[in-house]
């Protein structure tokens, strides 16, 4: 408790400066209140590998192009685009007024103009082995080498391909392709991660990891609202780290956050009933925002039998996986657990919300014990007899759903151990191929469905890209390179459709339901964004 309110003196001290550098007074000032309750790892757009480093990350930096709430590819840095006939070339024309954040690695500690050398400094920095970046795998399969990205002069850019991407905007949307200072992030080098330099609406102030985080407003930000008004009108925006979400709710329910994001077992039937409506006591309270949202909740499994820790799991048996996908009835977990927020995961890896999302045509697990129980019996294990003991790794925040998913696959046979790991460390597990059985989501990095099945391509297993599950299977990896190449957006759902279907017939996951975002506004603020990919905009908050 000490430690929270050391975090709380020291964040308005440095707001209180900010009011002293900047006039009129503090009281005047408009600070934006948010908790990260799974930490941050770090600030460098190159590792922008989960929701709160995309939310951060998105708010000191740009990119070429960005969405708006219907997920429509919008102008950013570039002003306007083209693509060649074949397209194989993207020719991006870049606004001329828009600036990095002052600082003391540029001439007179000023920020200069974001130049297209810029972008294709980023961009190579994304495909360089030295520099390891969680999202190589963005342009890896697509370009031949850092010479793929092109500075025809300082306000024109150009991407060359090496086969056409039609989806190729909508990728440049994903907060990896933001535009970074060379000689800041060489000067920093690793250490950028706590350093960061951008251009979006807020500058970075203060970072004390595991404490508090403080934004400031950026003073010389370029983008203006429909009245000619500059962005951001936020002044300030301070995060804290607490871990629990009961305390975090508490701080909520209290005014001290003007946002919380989720639901949480200490706390989800005091506000939400069983039909996922707000109870009585909180009506009115605050603003609820429940929708559906571009994240698949699943159970992973690695089924790469080259992998030492593969070869003696059961679960590199198919009949096994699919087993565990009929032992869980959703629908009631659903309900029970998660107070109706969610969609039950019927169908394959692609979420509800995405275009090519169809309940039609990709059929994926029902509920089913009595299968699951036959195809343990056909995989040698009547009744579970002799099938070891399975280990699903977890953390701390999805004890319950986990531990009732434990208690549906004991009902067919089917022995769990739940294995409680701290978020952070399992995340590193699973990038490194180090857990056999793991519960993980996929949140959208961009809104097209090839973000999804990437984590199914051959070409992208760890450590090229990630495919979690080292699945590979030469038809899928055909069907994928060939959407890549189809144009007409009907034609490669159609595509998309095919490999989720081949995916899910293997079962390297099991889809446990796809999410909707739960987001509280205090009320006296406006201006959010509400978008499926759950990407926190706050250039246009206003707080009253």
């Amino acid at each position: 408790m000490l430690r929270y309110k050391l975090c709380w003196w020291f964040t308005g001290l440095v707001l209180m400066l900010m009011a002293c550098d900047h006039q009129p007074e503090i009281s005047r000032k408009t600070v934006f209140n948010i908790n990260l309750d799974q930490g941050l790892s770090s600030l460098d757009p190159a590792f922008a590998r989960n929701q709160n480093a995309l939310w951060m990350v998105n708010q000191v930096f740009n990119g070429l192009v960005q969405i708006d709430d219907s997920l429509h590819v919008q102008p950013c840095v570039a002003k306007s685009w083209e693509i060649s006939a074949d397209g194989l070339v993207y020719t991006f024309h870049l606004r001329n007024d828009v600036h990095f954040h002052d600082d003391e690695h540029f001439a007179r500690g000023r920020g200069r103009v974001a130049t297209a050398a810029d972008f294709a400094y980023s961009f190579g920095r994304l495909i360089d082995p030295k520099v390891a970046s969680s999202g190589s795998w963005i342009f890896s399969d697509k370009v031949t080498g850092k010479e793929a990205f092109a500075s025809v002069n300082d306000s024109t850019f150009q991407i060359k391909l090496k086969h056409p991407f039609p989806p190729l905007l909508s990728v440049l949307t994903a907060q990896y392709c933001s535009v970074v200072p060379h000689e800041v992030v060489e000067h920093y080098g690793k250490d950028f991660r706590s350093h960061p330099v951008g251009t979006g609406p807020f500058r970075f102030k203060y970072w004390k990891e595991g404490e508090v985080l403080v934004l400031l407003k950026n003073e010389h930000y370029w983008e203006k609202d429909k009245q000619g008004h500059v962005l951001p009108y936020l002044d300030a925006i301070r995060s804290t780290f607490i871990s629990d979400k009961q305390t975090a709710f508490m701080e909520f329910i209290k005014k001290k956050l003007d946002f919380f994001n989720g639901i949480d077992g200490s706390y989800r039937d005091d506000f939400l009933s069983k039909s996922g409506k707000v109870t009585k006591k909180y009506q009115g309270k605050f603003k609820v925002i429940i929708q559906p949202s571009l994240n698949t909740e699943y159970l992973g499994i690695l089924i790469d039998t080259s992998i030492s820790i593969v070869k003696t799991s059961p679960l590199k048996q198919l009949k096994i996986r699919q087993a565990i996908n009929y032992a869980i009835n959703k629908p009631t977990m659903i309900k029970f657990l998660r107070n109706s927020v969610g969609t039950p995961g019927f169908e394959g890896f692609i979420p509800k919300g995405m275009p090519g999302f169809d309940t039609t045509a990709v059929k994926g697990y029902q509920y089913n014990p009595a299968r699951a129980k036959q195809l343990l019996k056909e995989a040698g294990y009547p009744e579970g007899r002799n099938l070891p003991e399975i280990v699903l790794s977890t953390t701390t925040s999805y004890r319950d759903l986990i531990e009732y998913i434990q208690g549906e696959l004991q009902k067919v046979g089917i022995r769990v151990r739940v294995e409680l790991v701290q978020g952070a460390s399992l995340r590193d597990m699973i990038a490194k191929n180090g857990v056999n059985f793991f519960r993980a989501s996929w949140v959208a990095d961009y809104p097209d469905a090839e973000n999804y099945l990437s984590l199914f391509y051959s070409k992208n297993k760890i450590p090229f890209g990630p495919n979690y599950t080292g699945f590979q299977n030469k038809t899928f990896d055909a069907l994928f390179e060939q959407a890549a190449r189809t144009k007409n957006d009907e034609q490669r759902y159609k595509l998309y459709q095919q490999m989720d279907n081949l995916m899910m017939q293997q079962s390297p996951v099991v889809i446990l339901y796809y999410d909707k975002l739960v987001n509280l506004y205090q009320n006296n603020l406006s201006g959010y964004s509400i978008n499926p990919q759950n990407l926190l905009i706050f250039k246009r908050i206003k707080k009253y």
